[in-house]
């Protein structure tokens, strides 16, 4: 064999073990990526679900709450009222109208039944594992309390992912910030991930 040859092998041997090199890390981060998609997926199902219940939870008791155990004994044993709203619309002698609005309650249905008709809930069954984020089993943060907007009162919640899997969603400064649900500043109870 001549030196040509030799280094013609030597260096497809060198070729090859790079571009496993390459390959494999491509793949490694590929599957990382899904790995994050899987698990954040995971944490926004259940975000949804705490957010639906934070909702019950202030229509029937007039405002949010921040204590899990009050949340959770909500769902397990609260009632949703079903009322139905009408309107009767009287016209007056000088040709105004008086409109008069009824609201009667038909009945009431557990909170459980109600926030658990929903598919996607059906994993949730364990409600004391309600307030811990899949996974990685650190608690959710869950603040609740009232904001002045406008000279009102409104009440505000937020529900946040403390220890964010993805690293894109680490620090203060990360552009996408923690999973989160509602705001302590905003009146919304929007997603970041909507």
């Amino acid at each position: 064999m001549n030196l040509t040859k030799i280094l013609t092998v030597v260096f497809l041997l060198i070729a090859i073990g790079i571009g496993y090199y390459l390959v494999d890390g491509i793949m490694g981060s590929v599957e990382e990526e899904e790995r994050i998609a899987r698990i954040e997926a995971l944490i926004i199902d259940k975000l949804k679900l705490i957010r639906d219940a934070e909702v019950a939870y202030k229509d029937v008791n007039g405002q949010y709450t921040s204590d899990w155990d009050k949340l959770i004994n909500f769902i397990d044993t609260g009632r949703i009222f079903i009322t139905q709203r009408r309107e009767e619309t009287k016209l007056l002698e000088y040709g105004a109208e008086e409109t008069t609005v009824f609201v009667d309650t038909l009945g009431s249905v557990p909170v459980k039944d109600s926030l658990f008709t929903n598919p996607i809930y059906e994993k949730f069954e364990n409600l004391e594992r309600l307030s811990y984020v899949p996974v990685t089993g650190a608690q959710f943060e869950l603040f609740a309390d009232k904001i002045r907007r406008n000279n009102v009162d409104v009440d505000v919640f937020e529900v946040k992912d403390p220890q964010p899997v993805n690293p894109s969603r680490r620090g203060e400064n990360s552009i996408k910030g923690p999973l989160r649900v509602g705001s302590r500043t905003e009146v919304t109870t929007a997603g970041n991930w909507e």
